[in-house]
């Protein structure tokens, strides 16, 4: 089972560049970056975690360019967005970018894709809350057409659409490594069934009892049983935790980081590579 990391990197962290050459170096799998565009001041919105969020929410870098960074500077590293925001993103611009960074990188980027928890951020971006799963789900559409060997129209029901299009570079395989994020339940699972290659479930708790309902919702979409991926994502660890991921079948698990500067990351990274 492969080691990766998660950490809000801020304007106040451990770099992009300097993170990555230190994750390399000791072997790690993988960097994945979480995304906020601005965190509105005056919201309604409650943290999932429960209390007042967290500093690093308002001042997180975007990861595509971070990521751009920890590219250039590593040969192995995995890289990775968890998650990116899909609908609060125009898909013609999201889709060029991650090819580029796919092909920049030498095909090591996975799209973790979620639908936010942030309503007053969304509806910043205008979108309308109700509807954003729908949205990113069309959005996602969108993107595939673009990656497509050929030109390749998509007819989109929220107001982007694109006609047959040259658009290079392509994502090794016609497309990243596609993995969505969410609380366990139906309509994640068919969308993980229909549009997506696995399961980044936050945390990794209950898996035992979810995991069943994601493999039958897979296997009923026709899709091939080896193939689903499943990530726990942000994962405290501890040596029976990890065991107990790998025994389900996890072939990746992602530890969180704490968004500190690089004395504090790195006495963390060595504390965590005895699990590699």
């Amino acid at each position: 089972m492969r080691i990766s990391t998660t950490i809000f990197l801020t304007d106040e962290t451990i770099s992009p560049v300097r993170l990555a050459r230190e994750l390399e170096q000791r072997g790690f799998a993988g960097l994945y970056l979480p995304e906020h565009t601005h965190i509105p001041v005056t919201r309604d919105t409650a943290w999932p975690a429960g209390g007042e969020l967290p500093r690093e929410y308002g001042r997180t870098l975007d990861p595509f360019v971070a990521l751009a960074q920890a590219a250039a500077v590593t040969d192995r590293l995995g890289l990775g967005t968890g998650v990116t925001l899909i609908a609060q993103h125009d898909p013609i611009a999201l889709a060029k970018q991650i090819a580029t960074l796919d092909h920049l990188s030498g095909a090591r980027f996975t799209l973790g894709v979620g639908y936010g928890w942030n309503r007053e951020e969304a509806a910043d971006h205008g979108v309308t809350w109700a509807t954003r799963r729908e949205l990113g789900a069309d959005r996602l559409d969108l993107m595939r057409a673009l990656w497509a060997p050929d030109p390749t129209a998509h007819e989109g029901a929220f107001g982007h659409s694109v006609r047959p299009s040259e658009a290079w570079p392509k994502p090794r395989g016609g497309a990243p490594r596609i993995l969505l994020g969410g609380a366990a339940g139906p309509r994640l699972f068919a969308q993980i069934a229909a549009r997506a290659d696995g399961w980044m479930p936050i945390g990794g708790r209950g898996l035992t009892e979810t995991l069943p309902v994601l493999r039958e919702a897979w296997e009923r979409a026709g899709r091939d049983p080896k193939a689903l991926h499943l990530v726990p994502y942000a994962v405290l660890p501890s040596p029976g935790k990890l065991a107990h991921y790998e025994e389900l079948g996890c072939e990746e698990v992602v530890l969180q980081l704490p968004p500190a500067g690089e004395r504090e990351v790195l006495r963390v990274l060595d504390d965590f590579a005895r699990y590699l």
